[in-house]
């Protein structure tokens, strides 16, 4: 039974609507935080923990960027990989916590430029990360494995 819950979690978390709908929340975020609006930061919040299950499981198989990403990151961890370390890509999602952390302080602090620009780096450390699960996947598939 909890198999097939979790089943269903990947299935429906890999429909590209969740993903790059996804993206959206750390602006939502980070407005909530600069604003200082508890309300739409609730919103946010809320929309994290929703947004994995708010959307069916794609119609078909999809070629879709975002698509391959979830599931490359589902075999990594599948495949008792970290997600951090000091490897690669590990590392990877090591500074984007940084980078991160770094953008919630800009906005607390209400330094919009710094807030922009950090969390460009973040968005783009989570890119680089996705697309190297995606590389390691394919490479991996095409070894027979």
């Amino acid at each position: 039974m909890a198999s097939d819950a979790w089943e269903r979690f990947w299935s429906r978390h890999s429909n590209p609507k969740s993903g790059w709908s996804r993206l959206l929340t750390g602006p939502l975020l980070l407005a909530a935080l600069y604003r200082r609006s508890w309300r739409l930061l609730a919103v946010a919040v809320g929309w994290t923990a929703l947004n994995p299950i708010a959307f069916g499981a794609p119609e078909e198989s999809t070629d879709d960027w975002m698509y391959r990403g979830v599931r490359a990151e589902r075999a990594w961890l599948e495949e008792g990989r970290p997600v951090f370390g000091a490897g690669y890509p590990e590392i990877l999602n090591v500074l984007n916590l940084g980078a991160f952390a770094y953008t919630v302080y800009a906005a607390l602090a209400r330094k919009p430029a710094r807030m922009a620009l950090a969390y460009a780096v973040s968005v783009g450390l989570k890119f680089w990360f996705t697309e190297a699960l995606i590389r390691w996947q394919r490479a991996d598939d095409g070894a027979g494995g």
